[in-house]
């Protein structure tokens, strides 16, 4: 999940490959992200994310959620089973 700060929205990936490119490629050049970026694995109850439209932001394996910012507490009201970190990346030295 991204938060972009401009439009007040949240991105959720579907693929992880997706969520990797973009935390190993993008958020470890970010300084407002510490140069840090995680790939998290969770559940999100089908009945929430039926409200929401999966975009395709390039080919098959770029797709996402978007979530306006307000709907943030309830993504985490709907999260099933655990969150898993999957891998973490930082800024090459």
């Amino acid at each position: 999940m991204i938060a972009d700060a401009i439009t007040r929205a949240y991105s959720v990936h579907v693929c992880e490959g997706y969520a990797t490119q973009i935390a190993r490629d993008w958020n470890t050049k970010d300084e407002s992200l510490g140069f840090v970026g995680y790939v998290l694995r969770f559940g999100v109850r089908s009945e929430f994310l039926s409200h929401y439209e999966v975009h395709t932001v390039g080919s098959w394996e770029h797709r996402e959620y978007w979530l306006p910012a307000a709907d943030l507490e309830k993504l985490n009201q709907n999260i099933a089973g655990a969150i898993e970190v999957v891998s973490e990346f930082r800024q090459e030295e």
